[in-house]
């Protein structure tokens, strides 16, 4: 096989169903997408874009994100993806650490206002960052050069592809760990375009039978991944700029979807619109992960109601879809997370935590992964990475969960302090660092806790001085981190709860949480 087997146009099926691709109902064929990339590939060399120069992009979904990270797989770029949700700091953070010198940005979406985040970063944070195109506008207000993204209607000079180039990373995901920010997960074409291969074998796609609904945001890799996979299956994809659930009630519907990949609120949504007993005669396949309380009682009402949920696992690191429950599991077994591995050369394998030994089947500890679609490493973090992988290659996922001794396997918990919220992993680090930079804070600490029936953090703040106001803080997060990040409570406290160990003193977040729940029941 050659280099160009494992690219990402490789993936591009002549033969496949047309569409390709449909954005709010206008029709995209496969012609029509490989001329857009052309078009954007010449409009990225006339930016002066060329091998290793990475172009960040905030946009939600729309051709433009697609035909961006396939004229940088063309021209040998990387492409940083920027979740739409984030706010200056974030945003600050992943330009910092990609160097990206490009940004490609939305004018304005919903209410979202691009201008003013980017007016809350100094440009002296993102020394890389020359230019701002802009999507849907000519500019806006901003502290670097503005130009129109106008790549499809005014040509430019054909760029010439780089070859041999499908082994350095051309797309950063971010993650969070435990670290200040987000890091940030490099992937090659091979790595995208293998897995997205292994994905159309698993699910057995059939371009003529099968659609998707894209309902989930390009820029993480449940979203990206499951879109790439229909890509190489030649199958025909629904897109949503953003999700809502009435337009993708209407679009399961009306559009014959058989498939889906989501959150478990973002499948309950959907149910909650509709009184029929059985809307969705054509779904086969919804892959879900549960981030909220009562996810398996949702499973049983899905399935009563023809929306057949299936557990799955995934990661930026080994991507999205890395596994998925089989349609003759037992009900209780199918919706659990963990599954099969899409690949037949994934392996996995778990290492009992207190021991360190490999762990027998149905003994808990930390999964390990080996597969064809394990990241690069973390993009110009080499420490991190020597850190995640193990010495004979395996992706340490910081996760528990356990072997079923069929080939399958159970996810079961996070392991360590990060937070599932909103539906993303968030290392507590990153909003206690914002909360020690508010005037009157002299340490944090962050919890997640279950508010309702959602995963909400929880802070606690020792004051510098005067004890600062809960609403300033507040109001000073909201402004400077995605909605989801910012603590539903800010308590003050004096001191927090510590154990005294031989490697010194721990802060008891177990503790915390308990406080942060006693707290909470007495309001």
């Amino acid at each position: 096989m050659s280099a160009n087997d494992f690219s990402l146009q490789s993936l591009i099926r002549t033969e496949a169903a047309d569409p390709a691709l449909v954005f709010d109902g206008r029709p995209v064929s496969r012609a029509e997408f490989s001329t857009k990339v052309e078009q954007t590939a010449a409009w990225l060399a006339a930016q002066g874009i060329g091998k290793g120069d990475v172009v960040a992009v905030w946009l939600v979904n729309r051709v433009e994100w697609l035909t961006l990270l396939f004229a940088a797989a063309r021209l040998g770029a990387v492409v940083a993806a920027v979740n739409t949700r984030y706010r200056s700091a974030e945003v600050a953070h992943l330009l910092k650490v990609s160097g990206a010198r490009l940004m490609v940005v939305e004018a304005a979406f919903r209410a979202i206002d691009f201008a003013a985040i980017l007016a809350d970063i100094a440009k002296a944070e993102v020394p890389a960052l020359q230019k701002l195109a802009v999507v849907g506008a000519d500019a806006i207000p901003a502290h670097w050069p503005c130009v129109r993204f106008d790549a499809f209607d005014k040509s430019c000079p054909p760029a010439p592809p780089v070859q041999g180039d499908v082994d350095l990373p051309v797309l950063l995901y971010t993650t969070s760990g435990t670290t200040k920010g987000p890091k940030l997960v490099a992937h090659s074409q091979r790595t995208l375009a293998t897995h997205a291969a292994s994905v159309a074998h698993a699910l057995r796609l059939d371009h003529q039978r099968h659609s998707l609904l894209a309902m989930l945001p390009f820029c993480g890799t449940f979203g990206m991944t499951s879109l790439l996979g229909f890509i190489a299956a030649g199958a025909t994809i629904h897109v949503l700029d953003a999700f809502e659930a009435a337009p993708a009630l209407k679009i399961l519907g009306e559009r014959r979807i058989t498939h889906s990949f989501g959150s478990d609120e973002m499948f309950r949504r959907i149910l909650a619109l509709t009184d029929a007993p059985r809307p969705f005669p054509n779904l086969e396949v919804c892959g879900f992960a549960a981030f909220q309380p009562g996810w398996r009682e949702l499973a049983a009402e899905a399935e009563a109601r023809g929306m057949p949920l299936y557990g799955l696992y995934g990661s930026s690191e080994v991507q999205a879809l890395f596994s998925i429950a089989r349609r003759d599991d037992a009900f209780a077994d199918r919706i659990e997370g963990g599954g099969w591995p899409m690949s037949l050369d994934a392996k996995v394998r778990v290492r009992d935590t207190e021991t360190g030994e490999l762990a027998s089947f149905g003994t808990s500890g930390e999964i390990e992964i080996s597969a064809p679609s394990r990241f690069l490493g973390y993009f110009n973090n080499p420490e991190a990475t020597r850190n995640a992988i193990t010495a004979d290659g395996f992706f340490r996922t910081g996760d528990v969960g356990r072997l079923r001794g069929d080939g399958s396997f159970v996810y079961e918990t996070r392991a360590g302090d990060a937070m599932r919220l909103g539906g993303f992993l968030v290392g507590p680090g990153e909003i206690e660092d914002e909360l020690k930079s508010c005037t009157g804070v002299a340490d944090a600490q962050v919890v997640a806790v279950d508010l309702k029936g959602q995963a909400r953090c929880v802070a606690f703040v020792i004051p510098a001085g005067e004890p600062p106001q809960q609403d300033a803080l507040t109001a000073r997060l909201r402004e400077r981190l995605a909605g989801y990040k910012v603590p539903a409570r800010i308590y003050v406290v004096e001191a927090f709860p510590v154990t005294d160990s031989a490697n010194g003193v721990k802060i008891q977040r177990a503790r915390l949480r308990a406080m942060a729940m006693d707290r909470i029941a007495a309001e």
